[in-house]
């Protein structure tokens, strides 16, 4: 079992803190709003609207049938190991990409939570301009894994970066 001082799992805090402020938010968000009702928060930019999503990212296969489910939830866990076993190969030192990796990993399964227990994802960050174009609603575990994907972009691009 590696070190877990000296591996890239002492970021694994991170995934939990994802996590918990992921399913705190859409439990206020269920708690709070009707579906599909907007609460503008900046008039014209931003609303919470309640959405549940039994697709993927952009709703991608949301209206499949019900099999998407399984199919996510089996990519969701495949990845999720994928990425446990990434960070805990991962030198401490390399702390950008294990906090990349963190909140992916956060992500991943505070959305999985939510495809096994409920069926669908849970949404209700809906960013729109006036009420003509609006991007599909998200959430908190979303937000993480778009974060992580795009310090991992960076993190690839660091001037000076050594490939072991």
């Amino acid at each position: 079992m590696p070190d877990l001082r000296r591996s890239g799992l002492v970021w694994l805090w991170l995934s939990v803190v994802v996590i918990a402020l992921d399913l705190l938010t859409k439990w206020v968000a269920e708690s709070s709003l009707r579906l599909y009702q907007q609460v503008p928060v900046i008039d014209g930019l931003f609303s919470f609207t309640l959405a549940y999503n039994t697709g993927a990212a952009f709703s991608f296969l949301s209206d499949a049938g019900g099999w998407q489910r399984w199919f996510f939830i089996a990519i969701a866990v495949g990845v999720s190991v994928m990425l446990l076993v990434w960070l805990s190969r991962l030198a401490r030192d390399k702390w950008l990409e294990a906090l990349a990796l963190a909140l992916i990993l956060g992500g991943a399964l505070g959305n999985l939570y939510d495809r096994i227990v409920h069926g669908h994802v849970v949404d209700f960050i809906l960013v729109h301009w006036q009420q003509s174009w609006f991007f599909p609603a998200f959430n908190i575990a979303d937000s993480a894994i778009t974060v992580g994907a795009a310090l991992m972009i960076l993190d690839m691009f660091r001037p000076g970066k050594k490939d072991s």
